[in-house]
């Protein structure tokens, strides 16, 4: 359910990309932490999810004004507010509960680090001497 979501964001993304660069992303006049103070359906533990993906948008914006993409900043915001307009479309649409595929991509987040190469592999060992 979140593929059309993810799919109109990455399009608006690339729309904006295309267009000339502007004055930096209002991330804070966006007010998104406040929508969702103020909206009550979002309060509920069920929908804990969706508060959560609204601010990952918002940090996501934050980022990407951070790296200087502001259109791409404000495409993100214009998608975060869309969802926060209407929070029981939002919440409908949302809401993958497969918690193994929850744990595959919290896994998926962390940074993978190089296994240090162990000597007695023999990757590792050093070419035999050829006799002559």
């Amino acid at each position: 359910m979140r593929r059309p979501l993810i799919a109109t964001g990455l399009a608006l993304a690339l729309t904006a990309a295309a267009l000339p660069a502007r004055a930096a992303c209002d991330v804070k006049g966006a007010q998104i932490e406040e929508g969702i103070a103020a909206k009550k359906e979002l309060q509920a533990d069920a929908n804990a999810q969706t508060v959560r993906d609204l601010r990952t948008l918002r940090d996501a914006a934050i980022v990407l004004e951070t790296y200087k993409f502001p259109g791409e900043c404000e495409v993100l915001l214009g998608i975060a507010k869309s969802l926060l307009a209407n929070p029981d479309k939002t919440i409908v649409q949302g809401g993958d509960t497969d918690e193994d595929e929850a744990e595959s991509l919290v896994e998926a987040r962390k940074p993978k680090a190089k296994a240090p190469v162990d000597e007695k592999t023999p990757a590792a060992k050093a070419p035999a001497a050829k006799p002559d």
